[in-house]
């Protein structure tokens, strides 16, 4: 029988002589019916011996079809024509020999000119799959090229339906041929390495090389609500990286549909930024066989070129069959050696493509040579659309997340306002989708009232230039003992000349650290100190030993010592840790109260701007009891943060002061979202005036005085109208009465600012509560000092 495309390494023959052997068995059957049975086929076979020498072209079949429908009468059951789906056919080709009711019915609601194909199914696969019917049915050899086949026919409906293939091949049998080229197992472990590869398969089975005689059933089954089903689990499937079982059942997965136990899968991510391969952050429990514990490795470092070309720029599957083999072949290539240590003797690596970008590579190992190889890795076939949509909501989950950090970390768009931006986004989408191209407009809250406050580090100036000039002074006084130590040594003048510079930069800095004191003290250091100290080492051992620890004290990422800075730093970045911490955590209580935005910011201190009104929350509730309360919960939050930072102070590597300021702004504002810096501010030129306050205000004096309006221990409430006064002395009276503000309110003029005059301030002192053992339990700021500096 020849083929359709005339290119098959059997030539078919449609025999029926091992149908006719079953039932020369049932000859002998207890069955009266089953002897009765056989006989009458038997009898047919021995009247037309062509049944079993078997027919070589169509016609010859269609001359005998009335004998061969009796003879598959028992396999073809007249009460099952009408459910059946069922062909007898030769393998991997169209042709039908016999077929049931139902299958003829199907085809012909198709249509005439329909052309019934296996799917994902062409000529050369069809050869490759005639030569591994060889090695197994006549070599025995366990080359596993079964996956699953479909028909795809269209129903009367036009709509595509899927038929799933099962083939039943007890009627075959396989014979050399003249042609025949004997097949050896060094033969047989190229072929498995090379399943693409159709010119190797043809040279060893040359077409029409070896005989086949019999036919194969075909049972087929409607299978279209499972491939719908498949697809839409393949869509919706959620499957949560972070899970700990994942791993082992994904892994459980593979081994089933490969059949082999011992098989183990890996997974290697890839940083399209960084061009290197890294192990997945959130799979703790998932191996890479390709890093083999290393957290990262650069592609060319880990990978072949071989293996690259096919998984980065094929995007095909890269197969090893026989790692050891390989890998005493090529000693110098790393990614064979790396597999080979850790006893993986056959692998096959897929990488994972999303919209034509590798994310990651999924490796399949076998600690047996020769179970993976490039027949059996079109399996995968089947499941990379599983894998593929997995890869993509992983991406797009980790990207949301990316996204929600960079927000709460580094923007202004807080979750009370996002609505509008959302709302926004939704037009400017809505109109492109129809072919307009619109911007994006700028996001406007109109009748808002602003809320400020800070708390302020004082002196941080002052500390921090009190720490630059203890830092320099102990730097030059090592210095200076290296180079006493070198004039004693070696008395030249030019060392009693560094030292008399020396001693010259150490009255300028400990008299008045000037503004560029430092660079020219580190200048002097590095030009002309540090490239004497590799002649000075040579010296003597003292000398030597001097030298190591000057290196030992200097701070290696600075160029300099950096340890009252240090301190310095460090205390200010614990109060504004705290002080911060405090914020954000009494914001989730209040936001509950009423929504309403909120920023802060640190600088030296806390910084925090709150705005509230009906344009902010979007419902018709705004009231301005919710601003009156607001203003009260700022008031009591900033005692609570007077009171921990005075707790913190004795905790301090460097003790620092805090003033604590509040603005109180009674009219309403427009707050604008600036696109070009990504943040809100005040609009128009009234509002701008109170930006211009909350700049300048907290550095201003006491009308007619030297002091400034916010000191240590106080709150300072600054306002410019009557009414705010009145608000705010009741908020006062009320935490007075909770024991949280000391009675020493005093009222006073602020002196005028540039283009801002009429300002006052009220000044209140905070009561501290320490909460030990001691006897009194609430303390004024002096009494406070006073415990502290005992």
């Amino acid at each position: 029988m020849k083929t359709e495309n005339n290119d098959f390494p059997l030539l078919i023959k449609i025999s029926f002589s091992k149908l006719f052997e079953k039932y020369e068995a049932n000859l002998t059957s207890e069955s009266e019916l089953v002897r009765q049975r056989a006989q009458r086929v038997l009898d047919i076979a021995k009247k037309h011996p062509k049944l079993s020498e078997g027919f070589l072209n169509e016609k010859q079949v269609t001359k005998y079809q009335a004998e061969i429908d009796l003879v598959l009468e028992d396999l073809f059951s007249t009460v099952l024509q009408e459910n059946e789906i069922k062909i007898a056919s030769i393998p991997y080709q169209y042709f039908i020999i016999k077929s049931s009711k139902r299958y003829k019915n199907i085809i012909a609601t198709a249509g005439e000119d329909y052309q019934v194909q296996l799917t994902d199914f062409d000529s050369d696969q069809a050869y490759i799959m005639g030569c591994a019917m060889i090695l197994n049915m006549y070599y025995g050899y366990k080359v596993d090229f079964r996956r699953p086949f479909y028909y795809n026919i269209p129903d009367k409906q036009g709509i595509m339906r899927y038929y799933k293939m099962l083939y039943n091949g007890d009627f075959i049998h396989i014979e050399k041929t003249e042609n025949t080229i004997e097949i050896t197992p060094e033969d047989v472990a190229e072929l498995i390495e090379n399943f693409d590869n159709i010119a190797l398969w043809k040279e060893k089975f040359p077409p029409h090389s070896w005989l086949f005689k019999g036919f194969v059933i075909a049972n087929m089954y409607d299978a279209t609500t499972d491939v719908a089903l498949s697809n839409f689990k393949a869509n919706l499937l959620k499957d949560d990286a972070k899970n700990e079982d994942f791993v082992e059942e994904f892994q459980a997965i593979i081994r089933a549909i490969f059949n082999l136990p011992e098989l183990k899968v890996g997974y290697t991510l890839f940083n399209d930024e960084e061009e290197q391969l890294e192990q997945l952050p959130y799979l703790a429990n998932a191996e890479s066989y390709i890093l083999n514990g290393k957290s990262n490795a650069s592609c060319t470092s880990a990978l072949c070129d071989h293996s690259m070309d096919y998984l980065f720029k094929k995007h095909e599957f890269y197969c090893i069959s026989d790692v050891k083999k390989y890998h005493k072949l090529y000693p110098d290539n790393k990614l064979y050696e790396t597999l080979d240590r850790q006893k993986v003797q056959s692998a096959i690596m897929t990488s994972l493509v999303l919209d034509g970008k590798v994310q990651g590579i999924m490796e399949i190992v076998s600690p047996n040579k020769q179970e993976l190889n490039t027949i059996n890795a079109n399996k995968l076939h089947d499941i990379m659309p599983y894998l593929i949509d997995s890869v993509r909501r992983s991406k797009e989950k980790e990207e949301n997340e990316i996204e929600l950090l960079i927000q709460s970390e580094c923007t202004s768009i807080h979750p009370s306002v996002h609505w509008k931006f959302r709302k926004e986004a939704k037009r400017v989408i809505k109109e492109q989708l129809v072919g307009n191209q619109v911007a994006f407009k700028e996001v406007v809250f109109d009748n808002v009232y602003p809320l400020y406050g800070q708390i302020d580090i004082k002196g941080s100036s002052e500390a921090r230039n009190v720490a630059t000039q203890k830092d320099l002074i102990l730097q030059l006084k090592h210095v200076q003992k290296i180079v006493k130590r070198i004039y004693e040594l070696e008395s030249l003048p030019i060392y009693e000349q560094i030292d008399y510079r020396i001693n010259s930069y150490l009255e300028d800095v400990d008299e008045h650290l000037q503004v560029d004191s430092e660079r020219s003290v580190l200048h002097f250091l590095r030009t002309e100190i540090l490239p004497l100290y590799s002649h000075l080492e040579g010296k003597s051992p003292a000398l030597k030993e001097l030298i190591a620890k000057y290196y030992e004290i200097i701070d290696e990422d600075k160029g300099f010592i950096y340890q009252h800075r240090k301190d310095y730093d460090e205390s200010v970045m614990l109060i504004n840790k705290k002080m911060a911490a405090i914020l954000d955590q009494k914001q989730i209580e209040a936001q509950l109260m009423y929504p309403h935005y909120f920023e802060r910011f640190k600088t030296d201190g806390v910084e925090h701007n709150l705005y509230i009104g009906e344009s902010i929350t979007k419902n018709n509730s705004f009231h301005k009891i919710y601003l009156y309360n607001l203003r009260l919960w700022q008031l009591q939050v900033m005692c609570e943060m007077e009171n921990s930072f005075y707790k913190l102070k004795e905790e301090l590597p460097i003790p620092l002061n805090a003033a604590s300021m509040i603005l109180a702004f009674n009219t309403s504002l427009s707050l604008r979202f600036r696109m070009d810096e990504k943040r809100f501010d005040v609009d128009g030129t009234y509002n701008a005036r109170y930006e211009v306050i909350k700049k300048r205000v907290d550095k201003a004096n006491i009308k007619g005085t030297n002091k400034r309006i916010t000191q240590p221990g106080k709150i300072t409430i600054v306002y410019s109208q009557n009414e705010d006064e009145k608000e705010y002395l009741k908020y006062i009276a009320f935490l007075q009465s909770k024991k949280q503000l000391v009675d020493d309110l005093e009222i006073v003029e602020v002196e005028d600012l540039q283009g801002v005059t009429g300002l006052r301030a009220i000044q209140v002192s905070v009561l501290y509560s320490k909460k030990k053992d001691n006897t009194k339990e609430y303390y004024t700021y002096e009494d406070l000092m006073s415990e502290i500096d005992s």
